[in-house]
């Protein structure tokens, strides 16, 4: 798979948590070829599934992204915005963002700020309206912008916004196209408004009642002089899942996900995170509980608008979900 064209079809579209119509239209049309059935639910979750006699296995990937949205339109024309996500104020000071009818303007910091202690709070969107009159034929109160930073590769690595989690949407892709035969009913589920909650997971796995699930999301990855955010380094493979915030991994599962990528040759290695969860958080307390994993690409500068991860350590994480999907799985017993 060619990761960066997919990278930069996927972030095209309009998709920041809340309104992920677009992209999920667009994803579909990418799992289709490869699905017994597809259709989108009441939260614009897009839930892939391959049909089978097997146990149920859920796999969760979100499709929505951080954004901006509008709170504000001064006498100006100039726009405040509060945020969708985990927004840091430095990362995305001085950057051109894009709204849905195409509009383009500039994050920018108010007069008399320092540096050092603006928020959020301090920050509007120049848009190059002329006053306010003009800048509410552009867009309106409510509106909702995304990053315009372009989306690039190196050698072995690819930079682009949103790699969180559109980089883990195609390696679910990926993984589509490599399974052959399997006996479990499969649900690739490309979720909603994870973002804000963990919301679209949440309302799936409900609807779904997985017998296991995985979820596949980026997780940090070690950069220059800090080894202390996370386990997992670029280059160092798929990243099983062991704990986030969200979730403590069922053991069983983190040493099955081992074994299939000790016996497939496929690079791993084990992933501890203390701050930052995924969907798994929320799938693994669906009903009367999911035995859950997760599956993880190691990602530096996370929730700026050049995050960056090593292709093949996408790859790692495809190989690894095909091969979960493939494994000839038992249905759970029951717990007394």
């Amino acid at each position: 798979m060619d990761y960066l064209s997919v990278i930069q079809m996927l972030n095209a579209c309009h998709g920041p948590a809340g309104d992920e119509r677009q992209i999920a239209a667009t994803i579909q049309g990418l799992a289709e070829p490869y699905a017994d059935d597809c259709r989108i639910d009441t939260l614009g979750n897009l839930i892939v599934h391959k049909k089978g006699p097997g146990p149920k296995v859920l796999f969760a990937a979100h499709m929505d992204s951080i954004g901006l949205i509008v709170t504000h339109i001064d006498k100006d024309g100039y726009l405040s915005f509060g945020k969708l996500g985990g927004i840091h104020p430095e990362s995305i000071l001085h950057t051109p963002f894009r709204f849905k009818n195409g509009v383009c303007g500039l994050v920018a910091l108010r007069q008399g700020v320092a540096l050092k202690d603006m928020t959020v709070n301090d920050l509007y969107l120049d848009i190059g309206a002329k006053d306010e009159a003009h800048a509410r034929r552009l867009v309106q109160v409510g509106d909702t912008a995304v990053s315009r930073m372009p989306s690039f590769s190196t050698e072995t690595r690819l930079i682009s916004p949103y790699l969180d989690n559109r980089i883990s949407c195609a390696a679910m892709l990926e993984a589509l196209s490599l399974i052959r035969e399997h006996t479990s009913d499969l649900y690739f589920v490309f979720t909603t408004q994870e973002e804000l909650g963990l919301r679209g997971s949440k309302t799936a796995a409900y609807a779904i009642d997985p017998d296991y699930g995985i979820a596949v999301d980026v997780t940090v990855g070690q950069e220059l002089g800090d080894s202390k955010k996370g386990s997992s380094v670029l280059g160092g493979g798929a990243a099983i899942k062991v704990m986030d915030s969200s979730v403590i991994c069922h053991p069983e599962m983190v040493e099955t996900l081992a074994a299939l990528a000790r016996e497939r040759e496929i690079p791993f290695q084990r992933d501890v995170i203390t701050a930052g969860g995924t969907d798994g958080g929320s799938i693994h307390v669906t009903r009367a509980g999911v035995r859950t994993g997760g599956i993880s690409i190691p990602c530096r500068y996370i929730h700026s608008p050049v995050e960056m991860v090593e292709t093949a350590d996408v790859r790692a994480v495809s190989r690894l979900i095909a091969a979960f999907a493939q494994k000839n799985l038992e249905f759970p017993k029951d717990v007394i």
